[in-house]
């Protein structure tokens, strides 16, 4: 069976989200929440998980407006994560993230948590949701 390494991001303006995936491309989940600070900085911070998870691509949530549209936020997202690739010489990959901190949240509240006072749980969550999205938009491994 192919080997499958990826990176969930739930890119946002002062935190991105970071999920990573077992080897077998079953299961996201959540690793940790970088605070934004400067692109450099979050380069190498991602470069650090990039290296220890031996990942091949990037899945980014794309902040879709609810019609479907490309918005600001999306084209801002947009552009960090194509900077991000070629800074990390990996592919790119989005993923329709509407709703997933909506989903997180409820999964938080769902725990006993408050999910206002748990905003970096809510992005690690977030970026989880993503890349299990992405992860179950695969084709099935060949046996």
């Amino acid at each position: 069976m192919t080997r499958i390494s990826a990176l969930g991001l739930d890119v946002g303006r002062k935190r991105i989200g970071v999920a990573g995936c077992d080897g077998t491309g079953l299961i996201a989940t959540g690793l940790e929440t970088i605070e934004r600070r400067s692109f450099a900085e979050d380069v190498a911070r991602l470069r650090t998980l990039v290296e220890a998870r031996r990942a091949t691509v990037l899945v980014v949530g794309m902040p879709y407006k609810l019609d479907g549209e490309v918005g600001a936020q999306a084209r801002q997202v947009q552009r960090f994560a194509e900077r991000l690739g070629v800074a990390l010489n990996l592919p790119v990959e989005y993923v329709d993230e509407r709703l997933t901190s909506v989903a997180a949240e409820e999964l938080i509240h769902a725990e006993g948590r408050s999910p206002s006072h748990n905003k970096a749980l809510i992005d690690r969550k977030a970026a989880a949701l993503i890349l299990q999205q992405w992860l179950d938009g695969r084709s099935p491994p060949q046996t």
